[in-house]
C-alpha cells in the first residue's frame, strides 16, 4: 500500500505544540566570564510581548512593564502590607525645597539619595522595584576598578536582572540583550550601559509621572510644607 503524504492544514492544538517548540537558542555569554562558569538560557528571537506596531524600545518596554506588573499582582496579594524597604541608601532627611525640586525633573529625583529611596518605595507598590535595583547595581559596577570584582558583579547583575529565568528580570529589547551577551564575553564596568539607559528611560516615561501624582509623593510635599511653615 502506498503511503499518502498529508498536506492539509495543521490542527490548532498541534500548531500550538510546534510553536512552543520553536524559537532560537540564546547563550547568555556568562560562559565567557569568570573561568568558564556558564549559564545557558533560551528565549524567542523576538520577545513575545514586544510592541507589534513599531520597533521603538520605549514603546515595547513600557508594554512589557505593564504586563509584568499584572502578572506580579496575581502572585502577590494587594492586601499585603508593604514592608520597610531593605538595604535603602543612606541619606539625610530631604528639605521641603529638595522635595519640590523632584517634581521639576526626573534627573533631579535620581541624583538625590533620598529621592531614589522614595521613588523606590513607590516602585515597590507597582511591583517594579527591580528597575531601580538594576539601575543602582549598574552604578555600583561603573565605580569598580578591580577586574575580578567587575566580572563577579557583572555576572551577578546578569543572573539577577537580565536572565529570563530570574523573577527580577527587567524589560529590555532584543537588540540590547544581544549587546549585553557580546560584552559579557569580557565584562567591563560599562557592560550594561545601554540597558541601564533603557531602564532609566522606562522609569522616566512610565513610572515617574505616576509617582508625582501618588500619595507617597503628595504626603512628602505636604509634610515638607508643614515643616517649613512651623519653622
Amino acid at each position: 500500500m502506498t503511503d499518502v503524504l498529508y498536506t492539509g492544514p495543521i490542527p490548532a492544538e498541534r500548531e500550538g505544540e510546534l510553536a512552543m517548540g520553536g524559537g532560537r537558542s540564546e547563550t547568555s555569554a556568562l560562559s565567557g566570564a569568570g573561568g568558564g562558569r556558564g549559564i545557558t538560557t533560551t528565549q524567542n528571537s523576538q520577545r513575545p510581548n514586544a510592541c507589534c506596531f513599531c520597533w521603538c524600545c520605549c514603546c515595547s518596554c513600557s508594554w512589557n512593564e505593564e504586563e509584568r506588573r499584572k502578572r506580579r499582582r496575581k502572585r502577590i496579594s494587594q492586601d499585603t502590607k508593604m514592608e520597610t524597604i531593605p538595604n535603602c541608601e543612606a541619606c539625610t532627611k530631604p528639605s521641603a525645597e529638595e522635595i519640590r525640586l523632584w517634581s521639576q525633573s526626573f534627573d533631579k529625583l535620581m541624583k538625590s539619595p533620598a529621592g531614589r529611596n522614595c521613588f523606590r518605595e513607590f516602585l515597590r507598590t507597582e511591583y517594579s522595584e527591580e528597575n531601580m535595583l538594576f539601575w543602582l547595581a549598574c552604578e555600583d559596577l561603573k565605580q569598580e576598578m578591580n577586574k575580578g570584582a567587575v566580572e563577579e558583579k557583572a555576572r551577578s547583575i546578569y543572573e539577577d536582572y537580565i536572565s529570563i529565568l530570574s523573577p527580577k528580570e527587567v524589560s529590555l529589547d532584543s537588540r540590547v540583550r544581544e549587546v549585553i551577551n557580546r560584552k559579557m564575553q569580557d565584562p567591563a564596568p560599562h557592560t550594561f550601559e545601554d540597558a541601564q539607559l533603557q531602564i532609566y528611560t522606562l522609569m522616566h516615561r512610565d513610572s515617574y509621572p505616576r509617582f508625582l501624582s501618588s500619595n507617597i509623593y503628595k504626603s512628602l510635599v505636604h509634610g515638607g510644607s508643614r515643616t517649613s511653615s512651623e519653622s
